[in-house]
C-alpha cells in the first residue's frame, strides 16, 4: 500500500467518525418549534351605547276656570230655589220658604257649576322621550400565558392562539402568519 492510500483511507475515517459525533450531537436540531400555551384569557370592554326612545301620551286637561267663585252658579240656583220656595206656605211662613228656597237653591247651584268645571277638559297628545343605554361588549384580545422549554412568558393577542404559537429561526413567537 502506498502512502496516499493510506492517507485517503485515513481521512475518511476521521470524516466518518466526525459526522458519526455530530449526529450523536444533534447539532442539527433547533430546539422546540413552538411555544406551549397555557392558558388564554379574553378581555373584554363595555361599552353603554346611548339612545332616545320615544313614546306618544295623551293628557287630559282642564279648561281655565271663567268664574271661580261659581257666582253664576250660586245666583242661579239661588233664583230658582227662592221660585221654587215661594210656591209653599202662606204669609209668614211663604217668606221663610222662600228664603230657605233661595239658600237650598244657591247652594245647589254652587255645586252643579263646580261639578260642571271640573269635567270641562280637553285631551292632547304629546311625546316624551328618554335616554336608554344599549350594552355591547367589545373583544379587545387575549392575555395568553406561553411556555418555551422552561421559560414561561405573557403577552396580549389579537386572536385566541389555541393550544400552540409558532417559533421563528431564533426562538422567537411569529405572532400573524406573515412571518413565518
Amino acid at each position: 500500500m502506498n502512502k496516499s492510500m493510506l492517507a485517503g483511507i485515513g481521512i475518511g475515517v476521521a470524516a466518518a467518525l466526525g459526522v458519526a459525533a455530530v449526529a450523536s450531537m444533534d447539532v442539527f436540531d433547533r430546539g422546540p418549534q413552538y411555544a406551549q400555551v397555557l392558558s388564554a384569557t379574553p378581555i373584554k370592554e363595555s361599552i353603554k351605547q346611548p339612545r332616545q326612545e320615544c313614546r306618544n301620551v295623551t293628557l287630559t286637561h282642564r279648561r281655565a276656570v271663567q268664574d271661580e267663585n261659581r257666582i253664576a252658579g250660586s245666583v242661579l240656583g239661588a233664583v230658582a230655589g227662592g221660585v221654587l220656595g215661594h210656591q209653599f206656605g202662606g204669609g209668614r211662613g211663604r217668606d221663610v220658604a222662600t228664603v230657605a228656597g233661595a239658600l237650598a237653591g244657591g247652594y245647589a247651584g254652587n255645586q252643579v257649576q263646580g261639578g260642571l268645571q271640573d269635567r270641562d277638559t280637553y285631551t292632547t297628545s304629546e311625546q316624551r322621550c328618554k335616554t336608554v343605554y344599549d350594552k355591547q361588549e367589545k373583544m379587545l384580545g387575549y392575555d395568553v400565558t406561553y411556555k418555551i422549554g422552561n421559560q414561561q412568558g405573557k403577552i396580549r393577542m389579537e386572536n385566541d392562539p389555541g393550544t400552540r404559537i409558532p417559533l421563528d429561526r431564533n426562538g422567537q413567537l411569529i405572532l400573524n402568519s406573515n412571518q413565518a
